[in-house]
């Protein structure tokens, strides 16, 4: 299992990707984001599925880029459809094989850029048959892998509209999430950012001990923020001798 988020607001892209690895009861790590293309003409692709689906679409598409002799593709619309194309050359030649060693077909990606002809960002959601759904404001995220215990707090908080900086805590909040409920995602984690004024990429890489004053505060003031939440209804039932109010810090 993986997880793998891409958040468009109106500054521009991020990616992130936990790094943990799982085979049985082997564990390890690996990249799972990965930067095409060349100077200010990259995308990112993030992966989750079968490592060696991935690897060899990856392979076909950097054969294809390589083919179009120093020319990138013009618009993200391009570049979707080119990993599309070799996604479902991948799934003719190996699907019957992987399916006889009762494995299945599977790779989902998250693929985001904005190319020369782009007016803006844009970022896709590719399905292993080849098709793919388009990010947009009411909902400016997608995920892959272990997508359930990460999505709440972005449901709760992520707009459009929330600034680069609020959209990379909300990013690494609900990673953080996921990992404390899933023992298949972990770090190291994979982060990338575009900025859309700029036109500029950038990207680094953390580990458990990077983050700690992060994940502390975060435990910290997430349990206190539960004990000064105003009392419900319930508490005339379900407590003994009715209300009983926690006690404020000195």
């Amino acid at each position: 299992m993986t997880y793998c988020l891409g958040i468009k607001t109106r500054d521009g892209l991020i990616g992130l990707s936990d790094g943990r690895i799982t085979s049985g009861s082997q564990l390890s790590s690996a990249r799972k984001v990965t930067m095409m293309g060349t100077g200010g003409e990259r995308f990112f692709i993030m992966n989750s599925g079968l490592r060696s689906v991935r690897d060899k679409t990856l392979a076909y598409l950097r054969r294809d880029m390589a083919q179009r002799q120093g020319e990138s593709y013009g618009t993200m619309l391009e570049a979707v459809a080119a990993f599309t194309s070799c996604l479902r050359t991948v799934a003719v030649e190996d699907r019957e094989a992987l399916e006889n060693s009762k494995l299945h077909f599977n790779l989902h990606a998250i693929i985001g850029g904005q190319l020369a002809k782009d007016p803006e960002p844009y970022m896709f959601l590719v399905y292993p048959e080849g098709n793919w759904v388009e990010v947009d404001e009411r909902t400016p995220y997608l995920s892959i892998g272990a997508t359930a215990y990460g999505k709440p707090i972005l449901d709760r908080a992520l707009t459009y509209n929330t600034d680069m900086q609020t959209a990379l805590k909300l990013a690494y909040l609900s990673f953080d999430s996921t990992r404390f409920s899933s023992n298949d995602v972990g770090f190291p984690i994979d982060m990338v950012s575009f900025d859309a004024a700029q036109r500029s990429w950038r990207q680094s890489n953390f580990d458990y001990d990077d983050l700690v004053e992060q994940r502390l505060w975060w435990n910290r003031n997430i349990t206190e923020l539960a004990r000064r939440m105003p009392d419900g209804p319930w508490v005339e039932t379900l407590l003994p001798n009715g209300l009983h109010k926690a006690e404020e810090p000195a």
